[in-house]
């Protein structure tokens, strides 16, 4: 027998320790003003050297598992890391971010990686296991950690992106999602999914610390895809209305004016809906989700989740709400889905402080910033041994000192060794 219900109970965001102004970034790197106005941005977080898609996960994972007694702990019975910053071609994270949480040995452990799908991936694996019943009350964790790279491969002209404003947009974070039959936070419309998926190179890691692309078919593809998908999920859901049924749409967001030309088309598409009576509808129904993404950047897989913490804390539940979500990862894969947010979510939300962990960040000045992207490279994909120095920014060593995080002190022999701070 299925339960009643089935999704989030928990979720939690981790930003890292420092940012930087991406209005300064753009001014320092001679951004043409009015195309960078387009992006929506205002900050971005920065990954330290000593910051890895291990110890994101953990410190986005640690708060949700602190709050469980070791009986609720001991139910988590999957763990799925989904990420495209992977650090071994075998071994997954999940293995590092299953030991620092302390969890129980009875775990199933893998990886998800499909681009900035992954977080959906692994989110809708989580809530089928929780659905199945296989084994009654226990719980699914599902982290999604990544952090960008900006050292674009010359692929010819099919692979040319404008990385000059990626940069801006690209961020390093990670999102902890506890998938249960007490959905607190939200819960799904079972069966209310619709997919879309086919291969375009529209952007790729084609190397393990690099990017190529081309944004001009990335934004197509995506465009493509939100209608595309929202098709599919309206074939399954009768009487379904972009315009009604959806109080709220959280979206994917690469950038909030992606998602702003994205809503826009919809409207457009499926309401018929003039300019006018699409700005009012993007600024109720889309804005309060951009809220904490336009602080952030672009955190692939774990961003449509980002924007989902910003709908509920921003949103106005006083009574329940459905959330519309469109999901995208490039290569690519897309789906279009849907659940319910009430006042009980908002309050567990705003209780996890998200807007009090990005104000304590420490914001970089654009000489530290570029000194920290040159240090990063010390710690790559395949490094084997290196020590990690935690003063390279000294101010930022101060505020994170006595918070309790984890983060990368060396690696030896290709293993990754952690401490808290």
């Amino acid at each position: 027998m299925q339960p009643r219900a089935a999704g989030i109970e928990a979720i939690n965001f981790y930003g890292g320790s420092a940012y930087l102004d991406v209005q300064t970034l753009a001014e320092y790197r001679g951004l043409d003003n009015e195309r960078f106005a387009n992006l929506l941005m205002h900050e971005k977080s920065v990954a330290l050297p000593f910051e890895d898609p291990v110890s994101f996960a953990v410190n986005a994972a640690k708060p949700i598992v602190d709050a469980l007694s070791q009986e609720e702990r001991d139910r988590i019975e999957v763990l799925i890391t989904c990420t495209e910053s992977g650090i071994d071609f075998g071994k997954s994270l999940s293995t590092y971010v299953h030991d620092y949480l302390g969890l129980s040995r009875g775990c199933r452990l893998f990886e998800v990686k499909n681009a900035c799908y992954a977080g959906t991936a692994g989110f809708q694996n989580a809530v089928n296991f929780v659905l199945s019943q296989v084994s009654p009350g226990a719980k699914g964790l599902v982290v999604t950690t990544d952090i960008s790279r900006f050292k674009a491969t010359e692929g010819g002209e099919a692979l040319q992106e404008d990385w000059s404003f990626a940069e801006p947009s690209g961020g390093a974070g990670a999102m902890a999602i506890l998938v249960s039959d007490t959905p607190h936070v939200f819960s799904v419309d079972v069966g209310a999914n619709g997919y879309y998926g086919y291969e375009v190179m529209d952007t790729c890691r084609p190397v393990p610390d690099s990017e190529a692309g081309n944004a001009d078919l990335s934004l197509m593809s995506y465009l493509d895809c939100c209608e595309a998908a929202y098709r599919a999920y309206a074939d399954k859901v009768e009487g379904v209305d972009y315009a009604a049924t959806f109080d709220y749409l959280s979206f994917h967001t690469p950038f909030g004016g992606m998602v702003k030309g994205a809503h826009r088309t919809m409207m457009r598409r499926m309401c018929k809906a003039k300019n006018p009576a699409i700005e009012a509808d993007f600024e109720r129904r889309v804005l309060p989700g951009l809220s904490y993404c336009q602080r952030v950047g672009n955190v692939f897989g774990g961003t449509v989740f980002l924007n989902l913490l910003g709908t509920i804390a921003h949103g106005d539940f006083s009574t329940p709400k459905r959330v519309g979500i469109f999901s995208y990862g490039s290569g690519c894969c897309s789906e279009f889905y849907s659940g319910v947010v009430t006042q009980d979510s908002q309050e567990r939300v705003r209780a996890m402080g998200t807007g009090k962990v990005l104000d304590d960040r420490y914001e970089l000045s654009i000489e530290q910033y570029l000194r920290l992207t040159k240090e990063n490279e010390v710690i790559e994909f395949g490094t084997r041994n290196v020590e990690l120095r935690l003063d390279l920014v000294p101010e930022v060593l101060d505020t994170v000192s006595g918070t309790g995080r984890l983060f990368l002190k060396r690696v030896n022999e290709f293993h990754r060794e952690y401490e808290w701070v």
